[in-house]
């Protein structure tokens, strides 16, 4: 009997290409990994992937092949499409532990030799202003509020109160301010990426992907050369955006649980039975509809009772799904739009669903300045959005509100509710994990009571860290 052998086919080694092709030919070679790759070269490799991955369609093969992406200075406007693909890694310059200058912000390039581009840099500037100025007094607020602990070093007392005031000054910070993050994804992805990128709306988008391009031509030729715009995507977006239609925009609840799968919950029990018993589902479904109430509760325990906080619960919850029609500031959408196994619609940022005020800004006796400098921002955006909704979005700071469609499953719902509810995440985003939570235990209520979420509600966040929405 062979031996097993678990190893490495290291990057240092081989180059990205050819470990995807080492991997792809074991499908009909008999030979080991090592005995495979041995016999390629970056050019035998690039001829593999021209003619099956190219040629034929056999894209998983380009799976295979990983990269690590650094952007540097992008607008976080830009940093969500980057961070819109599904099956990435992503690590961000975060705004709760940072603090931005007075100049890291990007200019959209349409406002070059533009008569609003001056007014847009001054705009840009003077929330970057408010911003910096903003963080004293609610620095100093904070640290009225939440002495030095005893032994209690500098270093960590600045660490563990920073982000209590930073948290709320974020909100003035647009959608121009730069940041950085790393992407981690395989070729596959990265292609798709530049598809979406060159096929964006706004030109910064455009020209990330054109970059994106060329960097990744360095380390894997053959699987993105051909990435390009996508008529079907461009002309798509363009003719829809342009459908003419009379809609009524009377204010709606910012949490709508709007659609949801009535059955979710016997359908999860079901599938469950159906994963350690031999029988067809519509048997297990209909076993668990003749259960009674206090049967099915018995079930539901037994699915979930041992699930700790850390661990993922089984993949049987993945058979009830629910839609939420949400409202909430962009600060927190920036969270939100880190759980990519949801189905997610944002709109465009806009300044016309109105912004919050922070209780910690408006208590430190920032709040008029605070409130001018977001009206200086809604001013801008109405030019902006006459030249071009897109580019209108730039100026448009963390605290103003957005609208986005969401649909995930029962277990997504676990790991969302859970994470964003815990005390070290941000008050704006635990007010929607709180708030989705409550929708969703009213309608199944029998799996929901195992998601393990603290004492707080969203109406004690909105009480405790907000002055007004």
């Amino acid at each position: 009997m062979p031996n097993r052998d678990i190893y490495l086919l290291s990057p240092r080694d081989l180059s990205a290409e050819t470990i995807a092709v080492a991997f792809a030919k074991t499908s009909r070679a008999p030979e080991s990994f090592r005995e495979i790759a041995a016999e390629l070269s970056d050019e035998k490799s690039a001829q593999f992937h021209e003619k099956w991955v190219v040629g034929y369609g056999h894209a998983s093969v380009a799976e295979h092949a990983v990269l690590h992406l650094a952007f540097e200075n992008v607008s976080r406007i830009a940093v969500e499409t980057i961070e819109s693909n599904r099956l990435a890694s992503y690590t961000e310059k975060s705004t709760r532990y940072q603090k931005w200058g007075g100049d890291d912000f990007t200019v959209p390039p349409e406002l070059d030799g533009h008569l609003l581009r001056d007014e847009f840099i001054e705009t840009v500037k003077f929330l970057f202003s408010t911003y910096l100025e903003s963080l004293e007094p609610a620095k100093n607020l904070i640290l009225s509020r939440s002495p030095r602990r005893p032994n209690e070093n500098d270093e960590a007392y600045d660490r563990r109160i920073r982000s209590q005031y930073v948290d709320s000054c974020r909100f003035l910070l647009p959608a121009a301010a730069n940041a950085n993050l790393g992407m981690t994804a395989n070729a596959r992805v990265v292609e798709m990426f530049i598809r979406k990128a060159l096929s964006h709306p706004l030109a910064e988008v455009r020209q990330i992907g054109e970059t994106v391009k060329q960097v990744a031509r360095a380390e894997a030729p053959t699987l993105v050369k051909y990435a390009d715009a996508a008529p079907y995507v461009v002309e798509t977006v363009e003719e829809i955006g342009n459908w003419e239609l009379e809609i009524d925009n009377s204010k709606s609840d910012w949490c709508s649980l709007v659609d949801f799968d009535k059955d979710g919950e016997k359908k999860i029990l079901a599938a469950a039975l159906y994963r350690f018993k031999e029988m067809p589902f519509s048997n297990a479904l209909a076993y668990v509809k003749s259960l009674k109430k206090k049967e099915r509760a018995a079930l539901a325990e037994s699915l979930l009772k041992r699930l700790s906080r850390y661990d993922t619960p089984l993949r049987e919850l993945e058979y009830s799904t629910y839609t939420f029609d949400l409202v909430m500031d962009q600060g927190a959408y920036a969270e939100f739009k880190r759980h990519r196994m949801m189905t997610q619609t944002p709109q465009r940022l806009t300044t016309r669903l109105g912004y919050t005020i922070p209780r910690l800004v408006s208590e430190s006796g920032f709040g008029e300045r605070y409130e001018a400098a977001m009206e200086s921002a809604t001013r801008m955006y109405e030019k902006l959005y006459e030249f071009d909704p897109n580019v209108a979005q730039y100026v448009v700071p963390n605290g103003f509100n957005r609208r986005v469609l969401a649909q995930f499953n029962l277990r997504e719902a676990f790991a969302f509710c859970q994470l964003r509810s815990a005390s070290n995440a941000h008050f704006s985003i635990r007010r929607v994990a709180q708030r989705m939570y409550e929708e969703m235990a009213r309608v199944h209520p029998l799996l929901t009571k195992y998601m393990k979420l603290g004492d707080e509600t969203w109406q004690s966040v909105e009480e405790n860290y907000f002055a007004e929405f």
